[in-house]
């Protein structure tokens, strides 16, 4: 498979591996609650979001849904709220700091990857088996970034190259070919990742008719299916009510459906048997097989009385119907057909053609923030969040976890609070902003989402959601490897639990102020204080509430002999030595 080098390549590559885990430290004040005192489990990061992405794995490896990403562009704008390059300067201090001197040198392509590799590393860890990944990119970066993507997630894992159009008019002064499409570049974290279906479309239900009083609108389908040489119990004669005359599948195919369910189907017009045509040869013809390999024995489905009376039977269900599953078209005087029912039918596949007219245009994601911000535009790169919804209809099922690291306007946010309130389902978001307009704009937006916005016809009605914002607190671990001196219990016992188990956390303090919880039959507790030297002991055994199989605790130090241990069904870990790194 080709890949993509670049300078400083050889630095990032596994740079993801030494990201410092630093905790999210949880500020009340700046998050909303629902009704109900819930955050609903909705997260706003403000951080660098490879930190932050780092941050999330304890709880969130392997269980985010659906990731949509809109990284910047690379063009070189560099007068944009949102940096649309990598020279901001937190960029230059992590090139500065990770690649080293030399980064300097590199053209913004190079610092561009250099910044992107590690945080689609870390993506992918995030992402769940069953789980896709949308970026949003334009003709700058595609190359390089498909390129990337194929590296990182796989090329077999590659599911398509959305164009978006994002403009409903181009200028006339355009030099060139104006560009009237972005790009959505998505992949599954498995190879065959396959979307979900779109809502069906009025236009589309148009065409199921209801022309002989039937339960249910239908369409006209083929009464035939492929691979008559291989289904030849399925090819044979079915004899025609009105005029008499045998009718076959054409050649290569057979009937839709099994000889007994297709007699069932054909009583519905008049009385019909089962007889020997004696019709080898013209089954052979259809099953393009030579006659000595027709499969003996196969009978035709005939009319039992007279073709006089058997069109006037079938006649009378014509004019009033309903008709049978398999019908007779052009009045009664035609061929076969079957019906398709429009409840059987699901509904549209995504193709990766994205009109403005089903997604939005950038033109109506200004017009949503000026809605929300009373009159303002803070951002000047939004996505409609009509876009956003497009990506999560076909993705997150109603108890999906969303993930948003470039969450600028915070349009993710609003689109998952919108697709909850139409469906009522409980999809959750994680958004991740790196700007100091983290509060201003990315979660000021989602308060104003959930309070209700706009005023007369452009008024939006609030939702009852709710979220906690988060800033980046300290490492956890130094680099000597020793805990951190500023470290709170709980944000190591949620570090701890996560890595153990990979399962979500219950504050259990109430219980045991050492208890973590309990996790396939194991028991797991964390004997620790900042600023103590705690020991595994009797005493301490004896106090403790729950007892597993096996009971594992960390703690400072053991008092307690190890084949004692064992006897008792104790695995002791020491801190911080025997904590797992992420």
């Amino acid at each position: 498979m080709p890949t993509l080098n670049w300078m400083g390549k050889e630095k990032v590559v596994n740079h993801h591996r030494d990201v410092p885990y630093r905790v999210l430290e949880r500020v009340p004040e700046k998050g909303v609650l629902d009704s109900r005192g819930s955050d609903c489990g909705n997260m706003v990061i403000h951080g660098d979001n490879l930190e932050a992405l780092k941050a999330l794995l304890p709880e969130y490896e392997g269980g985010v849904d659906c990731i949509y990403i809109d990284p910047p562009y690379n063009t070189g704008n560099e007068g944009w709220v949102y940096n649309d390059n990598v020279n901001d300067p937190r960029i230059r201090k992590w090139l500065g700091q990770v690649v080293g001197k030399e980064g300097e040198d590199f053209s913004r392509h190079d610092k561009w990857l250099c910044m992107m590799y590690p945080r689609l590393q870390l993506l992918r860890k995030l992402l769940a088996p069953t789980g896709a990944i949308f970026i949003s990119i334009d003709d700058t970066e595609l190359a390089n970034l498909r390129l990337v993507c194929d590296e990182v997630f796989g090329a077999f894992c590659f599911v398509a190259n959305v164009s978006w159009q994002r403009t409903y008019a181009t200028r006339n002064d355009s030099k060139g070919i104006p560009a009237e499409v972005e790009h959505v570049l998505v992949y599954g974290k498995q190879p065959e990742w396959q979307p979900g279906r779109l809502p069906r479309t009025a236009e589309m239900d148009s065409k199921y008719k209801n022309p002989d009083n039937d339960d249910m609108p239908w369409r006209s389908s083929d009464a035939f299916a492929p691979g008559a040489a291989t289904h030849q119990g399925m090819v044979y004669a079915i004899q025609h009510p009105f005029t008499g005359e045998l009718l076959y599948p054409y050649n290569g195919s057979c009937w839709r459906y099994q000889q007994d369910l297709m007699l069932d189907y054909m009583t519905g017009w008049c009385p019909y048997v089962l007889r020997d045509l004696d019709d080898a040869e013209r089954r052979a013809e259809v099953c393009g097989i030579d006659v000595s390999e027709v499969r003996e024995g196969v009978k035709g489905i005939v009319l039992a009385q007279s073709v006089e009376e058997s069109r006037a039977l079938a006649s009378k269900i014509l004019k009033t119907g309903p008709w049978p599953r398999f019908y007779f078209t052009r009045n009664g005087k035609g061929g076969i057909a079957r019906k398709t029912y429009l409840d059987s039918v699901g509904g549209r596949l995504p193709t990766n053609y994205w009109p403005h007219s089903e997604v939005g245009h950038t033109d109506e994601a200004k017009k949503e923030l000026k809605a929300i911000f009373d009159g303002r535009v803070p951002f000047d790169t939004p996505k409609p969040t009509r876009l956003i919804e497009r990506v999560l209809q076909i993705t997150a099922k109603p108890d999906a976890l969303v993930l948003d690291s470039f969450a600028g306007s915070g349009t993710t946010a609003h689109a998952v609070m919108r697709l909850n309130a139409a469906d009522g389902g409980n999809r959750r978001f994680i958004l991740v902003e790196m700007m100091d307009y983290a509060d201003t704009v990315t979660a000021e937006r989602v308060r104003r989402v959930i309070s209700g916005y706009g005023e007369g016809n452009n008024a939006a009605e609030g939702v009852d959601s709710g979220f906690s914002y988060y800033e980046l607190g300290p490492a956890l671990f130094q680099s000597d490897g020793a805990l951190s001196p500023v470290v709170k219990r709980a944000d190591l016992a949620r570090y701890v639990w996560a890595n153990e188990t990979r399962a979500p956390y219950e504050d259990l303090t109430d219980e045991h102020p050492y208890l973590l919880g309990e996790h396939a039959q194991a028991v797991y507790y964390l004997a620790w204080e900042p600023g103590e030297e705690m020991t595994l002991t009797y005493e301490l055994l004896r106090e403790l509430p729950r007892k597993g199989s096996p009971t594992v605790i960390y703690a400072d130090r053991c008092a307690i002999a190890p084949e004692r241990l064992d006897e008792m069904g104790i695995v002791f870990k020491r801190v911080p030595d025997q904590i797992a790194r992420i």
